[in-house]
């Protein structure tokens, strides 16, 4: 499965001189925050295929104008043929007059509501955030900081790949697009644009997370499809 990820600034190369064989062989794209509606809206047409996002820091016109066509993942777990991508958008809060920042203890409460659907799903394979893990990626300031609570989440759950922005390219030298977490999950930094192909081993076949409740959910909703 080829996945684009997006996020932070919109590519020149991707809107302003779009070329198809860019995106060629890509069935999905998830964006982490900070880009225009218009920007997703766009792509989700021209590459036509479906496009998941969460919102950055600075996604508060998300609220009166979402991206048209395009689904937010934040606090869900979405199945995706097979692959469970858990969404977690927003920063470290920095302003108190935003819905797109949290404390450390505010990102903690969310994890704690989604906990039910990740154990329903028996687990996720794909975490989709807009900060970094913190000691991951992230930066000394306020703003910049990482989650740690996302630290927990991912020696818990132990998903194959995590996927976040907010931390731009030109913002050090340090930078680096892939690093290995202690629970053996890739991170990537998606600032801008990145393509990851995920190979049909690395998540579970539609329906087979070895769930009971959840795979007999799936298959009657199959089932019901196919009859209709």
């Amino acid at each position: 499965m080829k996945v684009m990820f997006i996020a932070d600034e919109e590519s020149k190369a991707m809107w302003d001189y779009y070329d198809p064989r860019r995106t060629e062989g890509v069935e999905l794209i998830i964006s982490c925050g900070d880009l225009k509606p218009s920007y997703l809206e766009f792509l989700e047409t021209m590459v036509n295929c479906p496009l998941l996002y969460v919102k950055g820091n600075h996604d508060r016109q998300y609220a009166q104008k979402p991206p048209l066509g395009c689904v937010c993942i934040d606090d869900r777990v979405y199945d995706y043929k097979g692959l469970r991508i858990l969404g977690l958008g927003g920063s470290m809060r920095y302003n108190p007059d935003t819905d797109c920042q949290f404390s450390e203890e505010e990102m903690q409460a969310r994890i704690r509501k989604v906990n039910r659907q990740i154990v329903l799903m028996n687990g996720f394979d794909l975490l989709v955030t807009h900060a970094p893990a913190k000691g991951y990626g992230d930066m000394d300031d306020l703003p910049h900081r990482g989650f740690d609570c996302f630290n927990t989440l991912m020696e818990k759950w132990k998903p194959k790949y995590m996927v976040h922005g907010h931390v731009h390219q030109t913002y050090s030298y340090k930078f680096e697009r892939e690093r290995q977490h202690s629970s053996g999950t890739k991170i990537i930094n998606a600032y801008e644009s990145y393509i990851l192909d995920i190979g049909s081993d690395e998540h579970p076949a539609k329906g087979k997370t070895g769930s009971p409740f959840y795979d007999l959910m799936v298959a009657m909703k199959g089932r019901g499809k196919h009859n209709y």
